[in-house]
């Protein structure tokens, strides 16, 4: 399988904490973008990419987390914070391919 990068003159953000949102500019340029929706990919899904859902639900941006494009540092853990965004955040949880149509 290929990896997923971003296309050419796609806008690129450095993560500085465990939240994407966190000392960033990430919510203005979203909205100044229109976006209306987040597909959160990466590492680590019990830190990282759950504390960026968070955020995100917390500023009313959908989120689809495709599972098989993130990565936990343990098993257990990832799997109760992929549950915990569903149930609580109503987070989208799908495929990379399912993303890219």
């Amino acid at each position: 399988m290929k990896p997923i990068v971003p296309a050419e003159g796609c806008r690129l953000l450095t993560e500085v904490r465990h939240s994407v949102f966190f000392g960033t500019a990430l919510e203005y340029l979203l909205h100044r973008l229109g976006t209306r929706r987040l597909v959160l990919v990466g590492q680590v899904t019990e830190q990282c990419i759950l504390y960026s859902a968070l955020d995100a639900y917390l500023r009313h941006f959908p989120v689809v987390v495709p599972t098989d494009a993130v990565a936990h540092i343990y098993e257990e853990p990832g799997a109760a914070a992929c549950t915990m965004m569903e149930r609580n955040l109503d987070v989208e949880l799908t495929t990379a391919a399912e993303c890219l149509r």
